[in-house]
């Protein structure tokens, strides 16, 4: 609940749930964002229509769908977790608003590539300082006009691009290479994606792309740091979205932290979510986890150890869990080791800053790493949370609350960015 209470920032503070037991409870979770927002694009460009079930409905996923439909894209949602989506002839020129969404801000400018006239885009003010040279260059490579490295711009295309082979550097973030491959069979010759730059992050969120554009009917070929995306019409279909495993996570960090048993519904067998990847860390920390039948589906259920201990881990692959593990750690009794996460600071936030802050402001130890983040068993003691507009600093708060009587978070409603109601849950969970 909220109350009248309000931080020096004048947002709202919650009471965080303090859970006087341990918490037994049966969740399902909303579509995968990432999976809607990659779903919408492909049906955008499709040479037919494309019917989308179990999208999530949040703010990014809006901002997806509005953004679209300002290039002239129809989108009819003929039921609250589904679209029917059917592409223009051709993409209209329009003004597209980010928000705070990667996903808008990267993968909708190759689409925009399309339209017949200038495309501009905006976003919050936190979107303005978020890294887009990258893909901005790689557009400008492919014989895209684009006016500026950052939040706002334009993009402006005579006819439909050439294409051909970009080099860039995704270093700073996996999506800039899923923006590019999502429009690139539009593109005359298609597309030939080359990283150079360090270690590429988050490469489960490449690989479904590579996976969706398959499903489409578009050949690409794939070998190390190069993605070869042939020119071929994307064909319209049905679409039906895996749960967001990695909205999953703190209700699973729920049972980790309070020697509970949580069971979320409907876990796929078999995914490129980085989400899944929860299941060993809970283990590795302790947890008892199991897949278990039901029916034609998996439920997933996790029970907390009597003690959680720390965990050393590589996360580049998982970055978006890391505030989740993060707040686990600050709860353990042994030391833990988060590494490989040096992207995060271009994320909603500086997620290593802005976890470093929150946690040494409880009284706890953690340390800012290069690469990554230190963390060291402390006893924690109610204070105010803050978010950073970012949902998951938001729900990593919300775990730390379960154990430290008192804790407040700024701005719960921030998670409406890909879980619309979240507190309500967590409320009704923690009862």
């Amino acid at each position: 609940m909220y109350c009248v209470t309000e931080t020096p920032s004048s947002l709202p503070i919650w009471d965080a749930p303090h859970a006087s037991g341990p918490i037994v409870w049966n969740q399902v979770i909303p579509g995968s964002k990432s999976i809607t927002n990659r779903a919408l694009i492909l049906a955008a460009l499709a040479s037919g229509p494309s019917t989308i079930h179990g999208v999530l409905r949040s703010r990014d996923t809006d901002l997806m769908a509005d953004a679209l439909r300002s290039l002239g894209v129809k989108i009819v949602e003929e039921a609250p977790d589904r679209y029917r989506v059917e592409p223009p002839s051709e993409l209209t020129t329009g003004s597209v608003e980010c928000g705070l969404a990667g996903t808008v801000m990267r993968f909708v400018p190759p689409v925009a590539a399309f339209a017949d006239g200038p495309v501009s885009f905006d976003g919050d003010e936190q979107a303005r300082s978020r890294p887009m040279t990258s893909i901005l260059e790689a557009l400008r490579a492919l014989g895209v006009q684009v006016d500026n490295n950052s939040l706002p711009f334009t993009v402006t295309s005579d006819g439909i691009p050439e294409g051909g082979i970009v080099e860039i550097d995704a270093s700073g973030s996996s999506q800039f290479v899923s923006g590019l491959l999502l429009s690139a069979p539009r593109f005359k010759n298609g597309v030939t994606v080359k990283h150079t730059g360090d270690r590429l992050p988050s490469m489960p969120h490449i690989e479904m792309t590579v996976e969706m554009l398959r499903d489409v009917g578009i050949r690409v070929d794939v070998t190390p740091n190069q993605w070869v995306v042939h020119p071929g019409e994307i064909l319209g279909r049905t679409w039906r979205i895996e749960p967001d495993l990695s909205n999953a996570t703190p209700f699973l960090a729920a049972a980790a932290a309070t020697r509970g048993t949580v069971t979320i519904r409907n876990w796929p067998q078999v995914t490129t979510q980085p989400g899944d990847t929860i299941r060993p860390i809970l283990e590795e920390m302790g947890c008892s986890v199991e897949l278990i039948a039901n029916g034609s589906t998996f439920d997933l259920e996790v029970t907390g150890p009597v003690e959680l201990t720390g965990i050393h881990i590589d996360m580049s692959d998982i970055g978006e869990l890391s505030p989740t593990v993060a707040a686990l750690a600050a709860l353990a009794t042994t030391e833990s080791r988060l590494f490989g996460i040096a992207h995060l600071r271009g994320h909603e936030t500086d997620r290593l800053e802005a976890l470093t802050t929150e946690i040494n402001r409880l009284g706890g130890k953690c340390t800012e790493l290069p690469d990554g983040l230190h963390i060291e068993p402390a006893q924690l003691t109610s204070n105010v949370w803050r978010s950073y507009a970012d949902h998951r600093m938001a729900t990593a708060g919300a775990i730390i609350g379960l154990v430290v009587e008192g804790l407040q978070v700024e701005d719960i409603q921030t998670t409406s960015k890909t879980f619309p109601g979240f507190e309500n849950l967590w409320e009704e969970m923690v009862g």
